[in-house]
C-alpha cells in the first residue's frame, strides 16, 4: 500500500500578510484569524488609534501584528507604503463603503465614495503589493472581501453591487495575470454580516426580516463565520484555487 496522502497545512508560520480597512469588524477579524494560524500581521486603516488598538490585541493574544495608518484611496501613499516594505505573502483587500439608496437617489458623490474605495483603491492595493511582490520573487494569495451582492442584485444596492460584481470580475482577471507567477487571487463573498457598523440597521425589524428570509440557515452571520475562510485561502490548502469565490451566505444565492 502506497503511503496516505498528507493533508496540506493551515498553517501560515513564515509568511507576511497585510489586512486593508482592519481597525474593527470583519478586517480585525480576519487580521485576528491569519494571526492565530502563524502569519505575522499588518492591519491598516484610516483611523490609526483604532488600528493600532487592533493589534495590540492580537499582540496580547500572544499574535505577531503591527498597526499602520493608511488612506487606501491616496494611492501614492499606497504605493510608497507596498515599495518600503518586503513583499507580503497574503493581501486580504477588505477595506469598502456602502450608501445604500434607490438607484434613482443615487448622486455623483454616492458613486465615487463606492466604486472609488471598492473598487479603485482594491485594484491598485492589489497592484502595488503584486509589484512588490514580483521584485521580491515572492508567491502568494491575494483574498478580496466582495459580498453575495457581487453574485445578485438588491433593491437600494445598486452602487454596491456594481462594486461587488466588479470586485469579482477584477480578482478572475488577476488569478489569469499572475497565475504563471504563482500568485493566486479569490474573494470571499459574505451575506449580511452583524457588526457594529451594520447593527442599527437590523433595528429596523422590517429590514431584518426581509434579511432572514432570504438566509436559508435562519440567521445573520458572525465575523467567526469567516475567519476559517481566509485561513483557508492564505494558506496551502487552497494551493489550486484561484479565481474563484466561496460564498458565505447561509443559502441567499442557491435559489
Amino acid at each position: 500500500m502506497s503511503p496516505l496522502p498528507t493533508t496540506p497545512s493551515l498553517r501560515l508560520e513564515g509568511r507576511r500578510a497585510v489586512v486593508t480597512g482592519a481597525g474593527r469588524g470583519i478586517g480585525l477579524a480576519l487580521a485576528a484569524a491569519l494571526a492565530e494560524a502563524g502569519a505575522e500581521v499588518t492591519l491598516v486603516a484610516r483611523t490609526g488609534d483604532e488600528v493600532a488598538a487592533a493589534a495590540d490585541a492580537i499582540l496580547a493574544a500572544g499574535g505577531r501584528a503591527e498597526a499602520t495608518s493608511l488612506d487606501v484611496a491616496d494611492i501614492g501613499a499606497v504605493s510608497s507604503f507596498f515599495a518600503d516594505r518586503p513583499a507580503f505573502q497574503i493581501l486580504v483587500n477588505n477595506a469598502g463603503t456602502n450608501r445604500p439608496k434607490p438607484m434613482q437617489d443615487v448622486t455623483e458623490a454616492d458613486y465615487d465614495s463606492v466604486l472609488d474605495l471598492n473598487v479603485k483603491s482594491a485594484f491598485f492595493v492589489a497592484q502595488a503589493c503584486v509589484r512588490r511582490m514580483l521584485a521580491d520573487g515572492s508567491t502568494g494569495s491575494l483574498i478580496h472581501v466582495g459580498s453575495q451582492m457581487g453574485h445578485v442584485g438588491g433593491p437600494n444596492r445598486s452602487l454596491y453591487c456594481a462594486s461587488k460584481w466588479a470586485l469579482e470580475g477584477m480578482s478572475k482577471a488577476f488569478a489569469l495575470d499572475l497565475a504563471a507567477h504563482g500568485i493566486r487571487s479569490n474573494t470571499i463573498a459574505p451575506t449580511f454580516i452583524e457588526t457594529p457598523m451594520t447593527k442599527p440597521f437590523f433595528a429596523d425589524e422590517d429590514f431584518r426580516s426581509s434579511v432572514l428570509a432570504r438566509i436559508k440557515l435562519g440567521r445573520l452571520g458572525t465575523v467567526e463565520d469567516l475567519m476559517g475562510a481566509v485561513v483557508f485561502l492564505a494558506s496551502d490548502a487552497s494551493a489550486l484555487m484561484t479565481g474563484t469565490s466561496l460564498v458565505i451566505d447561509g443559502g441567499w444565492t442557491a435559489d
